[in-house]
């Protein structure tokens, strides 16, 4: 007879809001009134009405010198440039590939912005439109970089290098946008055997570390192989780390994912999902990252 889990409601405490650096954050909802000073410019998430610089959505007010923005606390990614994203194909057109990214339009991918199978640059032929299905079909995983935003606030992605392209074996994990912290790469390798890609848009990637990059496939060649199973439990734990994460609202890069799967170890992957226990090795987690930074 298999083993029945039963949980009684308890109060817990909130975690220790002293994790997030930088002091007491400004909370506002639309409609409160950010400043009455009129020597602010006027950002994203704001108006001015009757001389009052006024929220437009809820969020954490930002201010660069003068500049006064709101920053949703959840949102829509709206990409830029440069951004690195993960996302799905959900159609294939005549020379382009629509792709949802969490945006709120799909992005767009021409045929025209990726390297053919190989790594081969040059121009595409009626050829190559003929077999798009070939490189990436409805349902592929893709990983790629922002290159321009249309002026409907589509974005047009490009995979011009051999880091990008085809996604196969491997868990993606789908989080707020505003959780991922930006940094130079989001491409990482960790030492407990498995990578993950960031994605700026929310979506991430956890896969196992290949012994050796094929550049040879060009991004088009997906592996097909079998997983095995230390693989996927070190995925597995890898993906209830980052819940564990986004629960308590702690940035997400490497740094703070490797600390979060190493404060794990002690407990198995299913038990780290648990309010108590997710508690526990996130404030571990978050503990390290202030010594760190201290």
């Amino acid at each position: 007879m298999a083993a029945v889990t039963m949980r009684l409601p308890a109060a817990r405490a909130p975690l220790d809001a002293s994790g997030s650096r930088g002091g007491e954050k400004h909370l506002v909802a639309p409609g409160d009134t950010i400043t009455t000073d009129t020597g602010y410019m006027r950002g994203h998430g704001t108006y001015v009405e009757d001389d009052k610089l006024i929220a437009s959505v809820a969020g954490v007010v930002e201010r660069v010198n003068k500049l006064v923005c709101v920053r949703a606390l959840k949102a829509r990614d709206n990409g830029e440039i440069g951004d690195i994203v993960v996302g799905r194909i959900t159609e294939v057109q005549q020379k382009r590939w629509k792709v949802e990214t969490n945006s709120r339009l799909d992005s767009v991918l021409l045929l025209s912005s990726i390297n053919l199978p190989g790594g081969e640059l040059r121009r595409k032929s009626a050829e190559d439109e003929l077999a798009m299905r070939d490189y990436l079909q409805e349902g592929d995983l893709i990983s790629a970089e922002v290159q321009s935003i249309f002026s409907d606030g589509a974005v047009s992605l490009h995979t011009r290098s051999l880091k990008y392209g085809k996604l196969a074996q491997g868990v993606l994990v789908q989080v707020s946008p505003s959780l991922v912290k930006r940094q130079k790469t989001h491409f990482h390798d960790l030492p407990c055997g498995a990578s993950v890609i960031l994605g700026n848009n929310g979506f991430i990637w956890i896969y196992p570390t290949p012994e050796q990059k094929d550049d040879e496939a060009g991004g088009y060649t997906a592996n097909l192989e079998p997983v095995p199973l230390s693989d996927r439990e070190v995925i597995s734990r890898l993906r209830n780390c980052i819940m564990a994460l986004v629960t308590h609202k702690v940035m997400l890069f490497d740094t703070s994912i490797l600390y979060c799967y190493e404060a794990s170890l002690p407990h198995q992957i299913k038990d780290i999902l648990k309010p108590e226990v997710t508690e526990e090795i996130v404030l571990e987690a978050r503990q390290r990252l202030l010594d760190s930074e201290g």
